[in-house]
């Protein structure tokens, strides 16, 4: 099921709620605050890619994707770069390049860059502050002029945890 997001975009959808439903079960022996989590079908996919290093899954989250329409008139697929560089792998990359394939629209990378010392913004409610750390901490590469395309960005999370993809008329940073 896709959800509809506004914003600085000609259009933009999540793609599924990552959690449908979570109860807290308390501390476990650790001191760690336990969940018990039940995942749409797209968030359970995202969760074992991501958190279990499981790339087999990918073949199964590009066939969701296939729900989306007009991807393939997409310019370009770009990433949103990760917090986390030193991961053995960078899922939102592999889905970007995957799904660039499977509609055979061309991905960068490296567009945007994650400047250094950026805050996560997963923890952050308050949407004004969300957006000024975002200004702060992404920016576009100088690696090539992108004016006017239609670009495809795609992340792994939006709030709690679904596929996003917009399509921007223009590509000014802020």
């Amino acid at each position: 099921m896709a959800y509809k997001i506004t914003g600085n975009w000609k259009k933009g959808i999540a793609f599924d709620k990552h959690t449908l439903s979570s109860s807290y079960l308390g501390v476990d022996q650790f001191g760690h605050d336990k969940w018990d989590n039940t995942r749409s079908e797209m968030g359970e996919l995202v969760f074992q890619l991501k958190y279990k290093s499981q790339s087999d899954v990918i073949p199964k989250i590009i066939q969701l994707l296939d729900r989306i329409k007009g991807i393939e008139e997409m310019d370009l697929i770009v990433p949103i770069p990760p917090t986390d560089a030193t991961r053995k792998f960078q899922p939102v990359s592999l889905i970007a390049q995957a799904l660039g394939k499977h509609r055979n629209v061309e991905v960068i990378l490296d567009l945007l860059v994650k400047k250094p010392g950026g805050a996560q913004l997963k923890n952050v409610d308050d949407p004004i502050e969300r957006q000024k750390l975002l200004r702060e901490s992404i920016a576009i590469s100088e690696t090539r002029d992108v004016s006017g395309l239609k670009i495809l960005l795609v992340d792994d999370l939006f709030r709690s945890g679904d596929i996003i993809g917009c399509d921007r008329s223009s590509t000014q940073a802020g």
